[in-house]
């Protein structure tokens, strides 16, 4: 399932902040972008659970894969299956 509502937050943020918001709206992962809405990395929960006092970008995966709208579901499944992704940016 497609989903546009995924938290974001940028390089600048506090962790403890960031995790605090993606928290209160349900989520355990937050996909860190630029001010162009460009994708930079992820935080997952490992990343979000660490010292609340550091940047994003000190914690965060930085460059994740990233896949077009075009992809078709199916492609996207296998990718996601042979690589055991629970998610994915797209």
């Amino acid at each position: 399932m497609a989903r546009r509502d995924v938290p974001t937050c940028s390089l600048d943020e506090r962790l403890g902040d960031v995790r605090d918001r993606v928290a209160a709206a349900g989520w355990d992962a937050c996909v860190v972008v630029s001010p162009e809405l460009v994708v930079l990395g992820l935080l997952r929960a490992k990343e979000l659970n660490v010292d609340p006092d550091l940047l994003v970008e000190q914690a965060m995966r930085p460059g994740p894969s990233t896949y077009r709208p075009s992809v078709s579901v199916t492609k996207m499944r296998r990718i996601m299956a042979d690589r055991r992704l629970d998610s994915s940016p797209v």
